[in-house]
């Protein structure tokens, strides 16, 4: 599915994030940056070994030793991706709801979405942040996370942002989504 949002272009598929071709594709990273299972492994491996060398050089220099923190970005070269930077958001556990964990996966895609678009960069891919091991149900993730992309597309001209989604049943889920928040908007 594709449809305009403010001139902006924004897709729904599935597939592999580490074939994307986007400026930037975007990892739903652990807070230590040094890879780990799902997106965050098929995207170290795809990568190649530089990408962890760079995270360790980010979590060293920019974070000064500390993890990322829930729903921040930052940003390396893609090295062997098609896309030529990656940026890592570390997306909140779920624990019930009762932990602003909403508030957490937005800023995940707003700050993504603000740092893509800082950097100068026109399209980026994302995954579904939080719905793999981190169990954030996928209803409302697709709800929190199109209508923040949603809501950044009316506010700024950013160019292509592609929802790459692991499952059909993910895909339809978030389809159904975008039309009620493109009815809503």
């Amino acid at each position: 599915m594709k449809v305009e949002v403010n001139g902006n272009k924004l897709e729904l598929m599935t597939g592999d994030i580490t074939k994307q071709s986007t400026e930037a594709i975007v990892n739903a990273a652990n807070g230590t940056l040094l890879g780990g299972g799902g997106v965050d492994g098929a995207i170290h491996r795809a990568a190649g070994p530089e990408l962890l060398e760079a995270c360790k050089r980010v979590r060293a220099e920019e974070l000064h030793g500390e993890y990322l923190p829930t729903g921040e970005a930052v940003i390396t070269d893609g090295y062997r991706l098609p896309a030529k930077y990656v940026i890592h958001t570390v997306g909140p556990v779920w624990r019930g709801g009762t932990n602003h964990e909403e508030q957490l996966l937005a800023n995940c895609y707003r700050h993504s979405l603000q740092l893509a678009m800082d950097k100068g960069m026109a399209s980026i891919s994302f995954p579904s942040i939080s719905t793999g091991v981190y169990r954030f149900p996928v209803d409302l993730a697709s709800v929190i996370a199109l209508r923040t992309i949603v809501d950044f597309l009316q506010m700024h001209a950013f160019g292509h942002v592609v929802m790459i989604l692991f499952s059909e049943k993910d895909y339809q889920t978030y389809e159904s989504v975008l039309r009620q928040v493109l009815d809503e908007s």
